[in-house]
């Protein structure tokens, strides 16, 4: 059951209903969003029932949701969402492209990444100065000093900071830093990073576990929406199944999957899924028809020397390319670019 308050509702209103809750043995978990609050019951729907919640002062609406994951679901938000990272949109109305660097290896490596990435029409910068990796003897990332670079490059294109975070303990840290936490595939049921990525007061990207069922990952988001942030975006980077001539297998059925099942945006990351530079424009192609709200992809001035996959880092080549593509498929989806806008703007 998920009670949305009125936008007049006073904390003390809150308090009211949750006290109500509590009292009848139930859970209450309280969602404050930018326009009004969200509470999401856990506990005897029928005891609820008789508690007369939605006579009570500042509650607007009382829905009962039969999913699990009731604060991302769209049964009590039937409307699809929209995110915004620093101003830049992430929804059903734009195709948002997201690229730079895998992993962050110096600032000259990281500012040319970054004029690729807005080359081809990016609109958000991704690098990880936090790696974790399969291997504990492979490149695991500058740290701290990765995200200062980010915060200088940020500087120095304008374009919003998307990072991975991969200890609670280090959210508040990388919050410092970052426009948008990212929290990675191996990281998807880390459910201390989650309560704590969602208490940080920043948008969040959540990436699919390599094993993950959509019905997994969704309540991994709600983890996120249970500490009161709904600014969620989920990504689609592949799954791990029996073939063997991709990284991993790119599930574009995952995106309207996913978008019927919740109002949160999706995207896909086309590089980590097939992990071949000659995959990843195919990929993009397969994302943003299947109705993807934007894609993620890496890109390396020198992918030959990267520190970090290679390999499936798009060169300048690709790049008008890649923003075509974009571009293109965006007006064919009946959608803009936030690149778009900002020109229309101007």
């Amino acid at each position: 059951m998920v009670i949305v308050m009125a936008p007049e509702a006073q904390p003390s209103d809150v308090d009211a209903v949750v006290d109500r809750v509590e009292s009848a043995g139930g859970q209450a978990f309280v969602s404050r969003g930018v326009h009004r609050v969200i509470i999401g019951l856990v506990g005897d729907v029928d005891a609820f029932d008789t508690l007369n919640l939605p006579a009570m002062r500042g509650v607007h609406d009382v829905t009962r949701i039969s999913t699990s994951y009731k604060l991302v679901s769209r049964e009590h938000h039937p409307d699809r969402s929209v995110v915004h990272v620093r101003g830049v949109p992430i929804g059903p109305d734009t195709v948002t492209l997201i690229a730079g660097p895998c992993a962050v290896e110096t600032p000259e490596q990281t500012l040319a990444a970054a004029r690729m990435a807005q080359s081809a029409g990016a609109t958000l910068l991704r690098g990880g100065a936090f790696k974790p990796r399969t291997s504990p003897y492979a490149f695991q990332g500058l740290g701290e000093l990765g995200l200062k670079i980010l915060s200088d490059v940020r500087e120095e294109t304008g374009l919003p900071v998307v990072t991975e975070v991969v200890g609670a303990h280090e959210v508040d840290m990388v919050a410092e830093y970052a426009d948008m936490l990212q929290v990675g595939t191996r990281n998807m049921q880390n459910f201390t990073l989650l309560q704590s990525v969602g208490a940080a007061g920043r948008p969040v990207m959540l990436k699919r576990g390599l094993n993950a069922t959509i019905e997994e990952w969704l309540m991994a988001a709600e983890y996120i929406a249970q500490r009161g942030n709904l600014d969620i975006v989920l990504c689609e980077r592949g799954i791990r199944t029996f073939e063997t001539a991709t990284r991993n297998t790119l599930d574009v059925s995952a995106v309207p999957v996913a978008q019927q099942l919740s109002h949160l945006p999706v995207i896909v990351d086309p590089s980590h899924s097939g992990g071949r530079r000659d995959l990843v424009l195919p990929l993009v192609r397969a994302g943003i028809v299947a109705g993807a709200d934007g894609v993620i992809v890496d890109v390396h001035p020198r992918p030959d020397v990267a520190l970090c996959d290679g390999p499936q880092a798009l060169v300048h080549e690709d790049l008008a390319d890649l923003a075509r593509t974009v571009e293109d498929l965006a007006v064919y989806m009946g959608r803009g670019t936030p690149v778009r806008r900002l020109r229309r703007a101007s």
